[in-house]
C-alpha cells in the first residue's frame, strides 16, 4: 500500500506540482463526481462535496449505495453497513486504501 500512496503522490505532484493531503483529495474526488464546473463553494457546500468522495470511496466496500441524483445533479448514497467503530489510524488506513483505490479504477495509477 505504501509503494501505491508513493506512486499516487508522485503523480498527482507532478500534475499539480505538489502533493495533495486528504483533505484536498477528498475535494478534487468529490468535485469530479459532481461533474459540475468549478466553482467557489460555502464551507456547508465543501463538506457536502467531500461527502460525495467519501460515500463514492466507500461504495466499493459495500457501506454506501449509489441511488441517484437529485433535481440539481447533486448524487445521492443510502447506507447499506454501519461504518464499524475506527480510531484515528484504522480510519486512515480505511481511507488511504480507498483514495488507492479509486485512482487505480480511473487508471491514473
Amino acid at each position: 500500500m505504501q509503494s501505491d500512496w508513493q506512486l499516487l503522490q508522485t503523480k498527482l505532484k507532478e500534475r499539480f506540482g505538489n502533493e495533495l493531503e486528504y483533505d484536498a483529495l477528498l475535494m478534487m474526488i468529490g468535485l469530479q463526481e459532481l461533474g459540475k464546473p468549478f466553482k467557489k463553494y460555502k464551507k456547508d457546500e465543501k463538506l457536502e462535496v467531500m461527502h460525495i468522495a467519501v460515500c463514492t470511496l466507500l461504495e466499493p466496500y459495500g457501506f454506501y449505495e449509489f441511488v441517484g441524483q437529485d433535481e440539481d445533479g447533486w448524487p445521492h448514497w443510502k447506507l447499506n453497513e454501519n461504518l464499524p467503530h475506527l480510531d484515528a489510524k484504522q480510519q486512515n488506513k480505511l481511507i488511504t486504501e480507498a483514495i488507492i483505490d479509486y485512482f487505480k479504477r480511473e487508471e491514473f495509477i
